[in-house]
């Protein structure tokens, strides 16, 4: 597959920011503004979909995730906890704490699903241990699925009966089936991924097809909903780390980067690793969902 054969534009940097670990980007609709933070550079970043009116907000730690919550704000996966951050009047909030007994995890990747609840998982920061675990969040929280050094990518299909879930390292997207009540059975392999790279953050668009970042790789491939590798997105970068569908239509895919374990060799062939990236696409993704955050808990 080339990128020539894909039914999506030719990514261009919108925002050549230099995030070390560029991650989860969601486009907020009521804002028209697409977030993002660079997990490393402990940052939460937000734009318009061209790249323009950005903004920077500076989080208390390394951050996985910050998703928009209903009401305003963000929920935010920082080390060993779940905390709400007003982005108005700059307060953050705890909203739970979990894997107190691990201190060399972090959080990773996260996505309101459509049934309202947060999934989001767990890693060791050292990347060795697998000490990583699948999580849901409902008011609740349950542990789902565990075993993982590096989790990354939950994601549904749009008749809302399969959940994907990423193992980083052993290079495998796996499925569910997942029943109105959240609960998660029949795993299995859903892709394997072959050549450079390794699996990060998924999205899926409207016609079911799961897109996967490839960090090392440089693209992003897109899937079947049976598992077949239909297109690929090439990348001037190599460490892509996930796309998020925005804009007005939800036809544009913006990409974050990395470049994180780069030489400086490397970071001088590429110099728009650790950008925002965009790009059309034919098929429109799904709208994101926004967090409801009870302030009674």
């Amino acid at each position: 597959m080339t990128a020539a054969s894909s039914p999506a534009g030719t990514p261009a940097c919108i925002w050549p920011i230099g995030a070390r670990l560029g991650e989860g980007p969601v486009w907020h609709a009521g804002e028209e503004r697409l977030y993002f933070v660079d997990i490393k550079g402990r940052k939460l970043h937000r734009c318009a979909a061209d790249g323009s009116a950005r903004d920077s907000f500076d989080m208390p730690d390394e951050t996985g995730f910050a998703l928009p919550v209903a009401g305003g704000g963000m929920i935010c996966g920082l080390p060993g906890q779940l905390v709400h951050y007003d982005t108005v009047r700059s307060t953050f909030t705890p909203v739970v704490t979990l894997e107190e007994h691990l201190p060399g995890n972090r959080m990773n990747d996260a996505h309101v699903g459509p049934d309202g609840a947060l999934w989001f998982g767990s890693m060791d920061n050292a990347e060795e241990t697998r000490t990583g675990a699948l999580y849901r969040y409902d008011g609740t929280l349950r542990r789902q699925d565990e075993g993982y050094v590096i989790t990354n990518g939950p994601a549904f299909s749009p008749d809302r009966g399969t959940f994907y879930h990423t193992d980083t390292l052993e290079k495998i997207v796996h499925a569910f089936d997942v029943d109105d009540h959240g609960r998660l059975s029949n795993k299995r392999v859903f892709a394997t991924i072959a050549g450079t790279g390794w699996p990060d953050g998924t999205a899926v668009d409207a016609d079911g097809c799961v897109w996967v970042a490839l960090f090392g790789g440089g693209r992003v491939e897109r899937y079947a909903p049976s598992g077949e590798l239909l297109d690929a997105v090439a990348f001037p970068c190599p460490n892509v780390t996930k796309i998020a569908f925005g804009g007005p239509d939800l036809r544009t895919a913006f990409a974050t980067t990395a470049w994180k374990g780069m030489t400086d060799e490397e970071r001088a062939r590429h110099p728009h690793a650790g950008g925002l990236f965009a790009f059309p696409v034919a098929v429109p993704g799904l709208p994101a969902h926004l967090f409801t955050l009870d302030d009674s808990r």
